[in-house]
């Protein structure tokens, strides 16, 4: 196949007797092409064949999510052979893999994931080390590991896996009709249904202005008060229901996707976790570590952002007696990164990565 070709294509086989059907796209890397399930093409081609969508069996080691700038973020790690490295994000394990791919012998990876269901996603590498938490731990395992200040590089996808988006069982996606969960860990915590049926008019509005970025969060929150006294709000398709005339016909999409995205926030404390995991690299890298992130929603790259740029959440740099700005990163891309077309045509969940990498510089500045 020519280089930069896409091809499409598709696999039909059988499994316990049944006939499924797969669809590709094919991606390609540095180290060669790989075939990427596309879960979205598949589903309206079972649909054409008259077959149920969850029929389509994942078993591929690419189901799962579609590592994101997989090249660009390897490249910023700058990988030691011998190095240690985290991946604070390890979901499908495509980034983790290719990190594995670039580490020698003596290397080692540590992936972290809070979500049960990505863990049948472990290599089986003597190299690599699954750690059942929340990126937000990373020191407190680092520290465990004796490997706290000894890291030379760590990344971050901060994502939303396409595995969670496509499994209407998770709540995650306004596409399905599955119960209103939306937790990354499934193992404990509130769900997106007690947040819209507990939560206080106040609090609730205070969600879908602060993470969906809603100029209609009063009435939004008001709205979903009132109706909650009648009937519990327990599916996706109820709160559709309910909010469906905030949404402009034009903006429909972009308005449930701002809705469904403050109460993920807000289920996972995703912008509490991400704080705790910047500070925390401070104390768990070694100067001249890097830290890579890829963020895809303005309100975590603003945090990135400024984290990497001062030292602090808001960006505000402190000075040295001589004017000198004291920040504990060198950035390495002043300018962000951000998908091909190509990638972006293959991926369009990829359209909206953004991709930030620093160095920690050693106490001189150096």
């Amino acid at each position: 196949m020519k280089k930069g070709l896409l091809k499409t294509f598709c696999r039909i086989f059988s499994a316990t007797g049944r006939q499924y059907v797969r669809k590709y796209v094919i991606l390609p890397t540095k180290q060669g092409y790989c075939a990427v399930f596309d879960a979205e093409r598949s589903a309206a081609l079972c649909r054409r064949r008259k077959m149920k969508v969850n029929e389509v069996k994942r078993e591929n080691e690419f189901c799962y999510h579609v590592p994101v700038m997989l090249d660009e973020s390897l490249d910023g790690l700058e990988i030691r052979p011998e190095g240690v490295y985290v991946d604070v994000t390890f979901g499908g394990g495509g980034h983790s893999r290719g990190i594995l791919n670039r580490l020698g012998s003596g290397g080692m990876l540590f992936g972290f994931d809070q979500d049960a269901d990505a863990e049948r996603n472990i290599p089986a590498d003597a190299r690599f080390v699954f750690v059942r938490s929340n990126f937000r731990y990373l020191h407190n395992f680092m520290r465990y590991y004796d490997k706290a200040g000894a890291v030379d590089g760590i990344l971050a996808d901060l994502g939303v896996s396409s595995h969670h988006f496509d499994d209407e069982e998770r709540g995650f996606s306004f596409r399905f009709n599955g119960a209103l969960d939306m937790r990354m860990n499934t193992r404990s915590g509130r769900t997106a249904a007690d947040v819209v049926n507990g939560y206080g008019e106040e609090a609730l509005a205070s969600v879908f202005y602060l993470y969906g970025e809603l100029k209609a969060a009063r009435k939004l929150a008001a709205l979903l008060v009132r109706a909650r006294e009648t009937k519990r709000i327990e599916t996706a398709a109820e709160l559709l229901e309910m909010i469906q005339p905030f949404a402009g016909k034009e903006k429909e999409k972009k308005f449930m996707a701002q809705v469904f995205q403050a109460l993920r926030i807000e289920v996972n404390d995703e912008m509490g976790a991400l704080k705790e995991m910047l500070q925390h690299a401070l104390q768990v890298l070694k100067p001249g570590g890097r830290l890579v992130v890829i963020t895809y929603h303005s309100l975590e790259d603003r945090l990135v952002k400024n984290f990497l740029k001062a030292g602090n959440f808001e960006g505000l740099a402190e000075q040295d007696f001589y004017g000198n700005r004291q920040t504990p990163f060198r950035l390495i891309n002043h300018k962000v990164i951000v998908p091909s077309d190509r990638e972006v045509e293959v991926n369009p969940r990829s359209r909206s990565a953004k991709l930030r990498i620093a160095e920690l510089v050693d106490k001189d500045g150096r």
